[in-house]
Protein backbone atom coordinates (compact mmCIF):
# COMPACT_ATOMS: atom_id res chain seq x y z
CA UNK A 1 0.00 0.00 0.00
CA UNK A 2 1.50 3.24 -0.83
CA UNK A 3 -0.17 6.82 0.76
CA UNK A 4 0.23 9.55 -1.67
CA UNK A 5 -1.13 12.68 -0.39
CA UNK A 6 -2.58 13.00 3.10
CA UNK A 7 -4.13 16.62 4.26
CA UNK A 8 -5.30 17.62 7.51
CA UNK A 9 -7.78 20.37 9.27
CA UNK A 10 -9.17 20.95 5.21
CA UNK A 11 -12.08 23.76 5.69
CA UNK A 12 -15.34 24.72 3.08
CA UNK A 13 -18.40 25.37 2.73
CA UNK A 14 -18.97 23.63 -0.47
CA UNK A 15 -19.87 20.09 -0.41
CA UNK A 16 -16.99 17.88 -1.59
CA UNK A 17 -17.87 16.53 -4.94
CA UNK A 18 -16.44 14.86 -7.80
CA UNK A 19 -15.16 11.33 -8.76
CA UNK A 20 -12.36 9.72 -6.48
CA UNK A 21 -10.02 9.50 -9.59
CA UNK A 22 -7.86 6.41 -10.19
CA UNK A 23 -6.96 6.16 -6.41
CA UNK A 24 -9.18 5.01 -3.49
CA UNK A 25 -8.88 7.89 -0.62
CA UNK A 26 -10.37 7.98 2.99
CA UNK A 27 -12.15 11.10 4.45
CA UNK A 28 -12.03 11.49 7.85
CA UNK A 29 -15.10 14.04 8.66
CA UNK A 30 -15.19 16.11 11.88
CA UNK A 31 -18.19 17.54 11.47
CA UNK A 32 -22.18 17.15 10.96
CA UNK A 33 -22.12 15.87 7.33
CA UNK A 34 -24.46 14.24 4.57
CA UNK A 35 -23.24 11.55 2.86
CA UNK A 36 -25.18 10.41 -0.79
CA UNK A 37 -24.12 6.67 -1.25
CA UNK A 38 -25.64 4.30 -3.72
CA UNK A 39 -28.91 3.45 -1.17
CA UNK A 40 -29.58 6.95 -0.57
CA UNK A 41 -28.53 10.41 1.88
CA UNK A 42 -27.09 9.27 5.24
CA UNK A 43 -26.82 12.01 7.42
CA UNK A 44 -24.66 11.51 10.21
CA UNK A 45 -24.09 14.28 13.09
CA UNK A 46 -20.50 13.22 14.87
CA UNK A 47 -17.56 12.55 14.09
CA UNK A 48 -17.54 10.20 10.72
CA UNK A 49 -15.18 8.18 8.20
CA UNK A 50 -15.68 6.44 4.91
CA UNK A 51 -13.49 4.88 2.34
CA UNK A 52 -13.93 5.96 -1.03
CA UNK A 53 -13.09 3.00 -4.21
CA UNK A 54 -11.39 4.19 -7.22
CA UNK A 55 -13.74 5.72 -9.85
CA UNK A 56 -17.03 5.85 -7.32
CA UNK A 57 -18.69 9.24 -7.21
CA UNK A 58 -18.66 10.98 -4.19
CA UNK A 59 -20.44 13.80 -2.52
CA UNK A 60 -19.99 14.97 0.98
CA UNK A 61 -22.30 17.86 1.84
CA UNK A 62 -22.09 19.67 5.34
CA UNK A 63 -25.11 19.18 7.65
CA UNK A 64 -24.79 22.36 9.75
CA UNK A 65 -23.76 26.11 9.15
CA UNK A 66 -20.06 25.47 10.05
CA UNK A 67 -18.88 23.82 6.65
CA UNK A 68 -16.66 20.70 6.23
CA UNK A 69 -13.98 20.06 8.33
CA UNK A 70 -12.34 17.19 7.25
CA UNK A 71 -8.66 15.34 6.76
CA UNK A 72 -8.32 13.38 3.65
CA UNK A 73 -5.72 10.15 2.44
CA UNK A 74 -5.39 9.42 -0.87
CA UNK A 75 -3.51 5.93 -1.30
CA UNK A 76 -2.92 3.19 -3.44
CA UNK A 77 -3.98 -0.67 -3.03
CA UNK A 78 -2.58 -3.73 -4.52
CA UNK A 79 -4.38 -7.50 -4.85
CA UNK A 80 -3.47 -8.50 -1.12
CA UNK A 81 -4.23 -5.23 0.30
CA UNK A 82 -7.50 -5.13 -1.44
CA UNK A 83 -7.99 -9.14 -0.24
CA UNK A 84 -7.10 -7.76 3.27
CA UNK A 85 -9.72 -4.79 3.63
CA UNK A 86 -12.34 -7.55 2.31
CA UNK A 87 -11.33 -10.29 4.43
CA UNK A 88 -11.35 -7.65 7.69
CA UNK A 89 -14.82 -6.44 6.68
CA UNK A 90 -14.01 -2.71 6.09
CA UNK A 91 -17.05 -0.77 5.15
CA UNK A 92 -16.18 0.82 1.70
CA UNK A 93 -18.31 3.21 -0.24
CA UNK A 94 -20.67 3.80 3.12
CA UNK A 95 -19.97 6.45 5.95
CA UNK A 96 -19.67 5.50 9.27
CA UNK A 97 -20.45 7.58 12.67
CA UNK A 98 -16.84 7.04 14.65
CA UNK A 99 -17.57 6.76 18.10
CA UNK A 100 -13.88 7.24 19.11
CA UNK A 101 -12.32 9.29 16.45
CA UNK A 102 -9.68 10.55 18.69
CA UNK A 103 -7.37 6.87 17.09
CA UNK A 104 -7.77 7.79 13.46
CA UNK A 105 -7.04 11.57 14.24
CA UNK A 106 -3.87 10.72 15.77
CA UNK A 107 -2.82 7.87 13.12
CA UNK A 108 -3.33 10.90 10.71
CA UNK A 109 -1.59 13.31 12.52
CA UNK A 110 1.24 10.73 12.96
CA UNK A 111 1.47 9.78 9.23
CA UNK A 112 1.79 13.45 8.06
CA UNK A 113 4.24 14.33 10.58
CA UNK A 114 6.46 11.53 9.28
CA UNK A 115 5.78 12.73 6.01
CA UNK A 116 6.89 16.12 6.64
CA UNK A 117 10.11 14.93 8.57
CA UNK A 118 11.12 12.70 5.46
CA UNK A 119 11.76 10.16 7.49
CA UNK A 120 13.81 7.28 6.06
CA UNK A 121 11.11 4.85 6.85
CA UNK A 122 8.20 6.85 6.38
CA UNK A 123 6.84 5.14 3.42
CA UNK A 124 6.79 1.81 5.66
CA UNK A 125 5.60 3.97 8.91
CA UNK A 126 2.77 4.88 6.43
CA UNK A 127 1.47 1.50 5.25
CA UNK A 128 1.43 0.04 8.72
CA UNK A 129 -0.02 3.34 10.06
CA UNK A 130 -2.90 3.01 7.05
CA UNK A 131 -3.60 -0.74 8.07
CA UNK A 132 -3.87 0.24 12.08
CA UNK A 133 -6.68 3.19 10.67
CA UNK A 134 -8.98 0.60 8.72
CA UNK A 135 -8.92 -1.60 12.16
CA UNK A 136 -9.80 1.76 14.03
CA UNK A 137 -12.47 2.38 11.77
CA UNK A 138 -13.63 -0.99 11.73
CA UNK A 139 -13.51 -0.86 15.51
CA UNK A 140 -15.00 2.91 15.78
CA UNK A 141 -18.00 2.06 13.73
CA UNK A 142 -19.36 -0.27 16.22
CA UNK A 143 -21.00 1.42 19.41
CA UNK A 144 -19.37 1.55 22.77
CA UNK A 145 -20.46 1.13 25.76
CA UNK A 146 -21.52 3.91 27.85
CA UNK A 147 -20.08 2.23 30.94
CA UNK A 148 -16.26 2.91 29.33
CA UNK A 149 -17.14 6.35 28.31
CA UNK A 150 -14.21 8.82 29.99
CA UNK A 151 -16.17 11.73 32.31
CA UNK A 152 -16.17 14.89 29.83
CA UNK A 153 -14.74 13.23 27.30
CA UNK A 154 -16.45 14.56 24.15
CA UNK A 155 -14.86 18.05 26.15
CA UNK A 156 -11.78 16.54 25.64
CA UNK A 157 -11.98 15.73 22.53
CA UNK A 158 -13.17 18.91 21.26
CA UNK A 159 -10.21 20.50 23.11
CA UNK A 160 -7.75 18.57 21.55
CA UNK A 161 -9.32 18.78 18.08
CA UNK A 162 -9.18 22.94 18.68
CA UNK A 163 -5.13 22.28 19.89
CA UNK A 164 -4.42 20.93 16.47
CA UNK A 165 -6.56 22.90 14.59
CA UNK A 166 -5.09 26.54 15.73
CA UNK A 167 -1.78 25.84 17.16
CA UNK A 168 -0.72 29.85 16.93
CA UNK A 169 -3.59 30.18 19.77
CA UNK A 170 -2.37 31.06 23.42
CA UNK A 171 -3.20 27.82 24.86
CA UNK A 172 -3.82 28.24 28.79
CA UNK A 173 -4.11 25.23 31.07
CA UNK A 174 -5.81 27.80 33.78
CA UNK A 175 -8.23 28.80 30.83
CA UNK A 176 -9.34 25.51 29.87
CA UNK A 177 -9.71 24.39 33.14
CA UNK A 178 -11.97 27.37 34.47
CA UNK A 179 -13.95 26.63 31.03
CA UNK A 180 -14.59 23.47 31.92
CA UNK A 181 -15.35 23.98 35.77
CA UNK A 182 -12.82 21.94 36.65
CA UNK A 183 -9.13 21.97 38.77
CA UNK A 184 -5.82 21.58 37.64
CA UNK A 185 -5.08 18.03 38.70
CA UNK A 186 -8.31 17.06 37.45
CA UNK A 187 -7.81 18.30 33.77
CA UNK A 188 -4.57 16.67 33.55
CA UNK A 189 -5.61 13.21 35.21
CA UNK A 190 -8.40 13.26 32.61
CA UNK A 191 -6.46 14.21 29.98
CA UNK A 192 -3.40 12.03 30.38
CA UNK A 193 -6.13 9.26 30.62
CA UNK A 194 -7.83 10.01 27.40
CA UNK A 195 -5.28 10.43 25.45
CA UNK A 196 -2.02 9.33 27.08
CA UNK A 197 -0.15 12.50 26.84
CA UNK A 198 -0.42 15.76 28.61
CA UNK A 199 -2.21 18.70 27.30
CA UNK A 200 1.28 20.74 27.20
CA UNK A 201 2.64 17.88 25.12
CA UNK A 202 -0.28 18.30 22.54
CA UNK A 203 0.14 22.00 22.29
CA UNK A 204 4.09 21.64 21.65
CA UNK A 205 3.39 18.97 19.21
CA UNK A 206 0.90 20.87 17.05
CA UNK A 207 3.04 23.83 17.04
CA UNK A 208 6.03 22.52 16.11
CA UNK A 209 3.81 20.13 13.30
CA UNK A 210 3.16 23.87 11.93
CA UNK A 211 6.40 25.04 12.05
CA UNK A 212 7.56 22.31 10.15
CA UNK A 213 5.43 22.74 7.82
CA UNK A 214 5.91 26.17 7.39
CA UNK A 215 9.95 25.73 6.96
CA UNK A 216 9.33 23.22 4.49
CA UNK A 217 6.82 25.19 2.39
CA UNK A 218 7.48 28.82 2.95
CA UNK A 219 10.56 31.56 2.98
CA UNK A 220 9.45 32.99 6.51
CA UNK A 221 12.63 33.13 8.37
CA UNK A 222 13.05 31.19 11.36
CA UNK A 223 12.08 34.11 14.00
CA UNK A 224 8.87 34.69 11.64
CA UNK A 225 8.11 30.72 11.76
CA UNK A 226 8.73 30.87 15.67
CA UNK A 227 6.27 34.18 15.64
CA UNK A 228 3.64 32.54 13.48
CA UNK A 229 3.63 29.37 15.95
CA UNK A 230 2.99 31.65 19.10
CA UNK A 231 6.64 31.43 20.51
CA UNK A 232 7.42 34.78 22.08
CA UNK A 233 11.21 33.53 22.23
CA UNK A 234 13.28 32.28 19.27
CA UNK A 235 15.61 31.01 21.30
CA UNK A 236 13.40 28.81 23.25
CA UNK A 237 11.30 28.10 19.99
CA UNK A 238 14.85 26.70 18.38
CA UNK A 239 15.70 24.53 21.65
CA UNK A 240 12.22 22.99 21.59
CA UNK A 241 11.87 22.44 18.08
CA UNK A 242 15.66 20.21 18.38
CA UNK A 243 14.82 18.51 21.32
CA UNK A 244 11.46 17.39 19.88
CA UNK A 245 12.95 17.15 15.82
CA UNK A 246 16.51 16.41 16.11
CA UNK A 247 17.58 19.49 14.31
CA UNK A 248 17.94 22.98 14.29
CA UNK A 249 14.96 24.66 12.10
CA UNK A 250 17.75 26.21 9.76
CA UNK A 251 18.69 22.44 9.43
CA UNK A 252 15.30 21.20 8.88
CA UNK A 253 14.36 23.56 6.05
CA UNK A 254 18.17 22.78 4.51
CA UNK A 255 17.29 18.80 4.76
CA UNK A 256 13.87 18.95 3.30
CA UNK A 257 14.76 21.25 0.88
CA UNK A 258 18.05 18.85 -0.47
CA UNK A 259 15.21 15.85 0.03
CA UNK A 260 13.22 17.53 -2.59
Amino acid sequence: MKVDRIRLNCRQKRPVEGSSGTEPSLFFIRTPAIFTTAEGEVRIDGPSAVIFTSGYRQSIRPAGEQGLRYDMVSFRTSAADRQYMTAMGLPIDRPVHMKDSVTVADLLRAMRSQMVNGGRNRREFAELAMRLVFIAVCDGAEPVPEENELPRYEELRALREAIYDDPMNPWSVEEMCSDMGVSRTYFHRLYLKAFGVTCRQDVIESRLLYAAELLKNTDMSVSEVAEQCGYDSDSYFMRQFKQHKGCTPSEYRRRRTHDD
